[in-house]
């Protein structure tokens, strides 16, 4: 019978682990921003993938107070010394550069953030209906790709970048 029971045991245990590496929400990725040079913006921006849904999550330090442009790029490229060879913005679709609630924008239109007094900015965003994914073999995948926060805010007019000034920070998507 304890026999019975420690195998039994035992079973439960390797499932488990087998598990540990699966997530039930989806796939997941992850960018680390690093300043540019001459600037001291730094920090994370978190993907969670759940159906056809990707959410967004940053949170960056080391800006200057007040309002900052913020996309994905179609290179997964920091080298540039000002974050150049990101490249323009990511936009699978071909769309018009605009807020990321209007109907025609990019797929990395991310909009702005806000930093507050003390250089620090977070946001939660939620990008749907197949816009973006984590899925590394789809034409909108955005794994690989760069991730910018500007200077200044993106005017969302402005064609075909927001017209959000030199680059502080960069870092490329990685899946995890």
């Amino acid at each position: 019978m304890k026999t019975a029971i420690a195998s039994a045991l035992l079973g439960a245990v390797v499932l488990v682990a087998g598990c540990a590496g699966y997530s039930a929400s989806g796939p997941s990725a992850e960018a680390r921003l690093k300043p540019t040079q001459g600037n001291k913006t730094s920090g994370f921006v978190h993907f969670q993938q759940k159906g056809d849904r990707v959410t967004v999550r940053a949170s960056i330090e080391g800006l200057t107070p007040g309002v900052h442009g913020f996309h994905i790029h179609e290179k997964g490229d920091c080298s540039a010394p000002d974050g150049t060879s990101a490249g323009g913005h990511f936009n699978p679709g071909g769309k018009h550069h605009g807020a990321p609630a209007s109907a025609d924008h990019h797929g990395g239109d991310f909009g702005n953030l806000t930093a507050d007094a003390n250089g620090r900015a977070s946001l939660t965003l939620v990008v749907a209906n197949g816009e973006i994914t984590l899925d590394r073999d789809a034409a909108n995948s955005i794994i690989g790709k760069g991730v910018i926060v500007h200077a200044d805010p993106d005017d969302y007019k402005t064609q075909p970048t927001g017209n959000a000034g030199k680059r502080v920070a960069c870092g490329v998507i990685t899946r995890n």
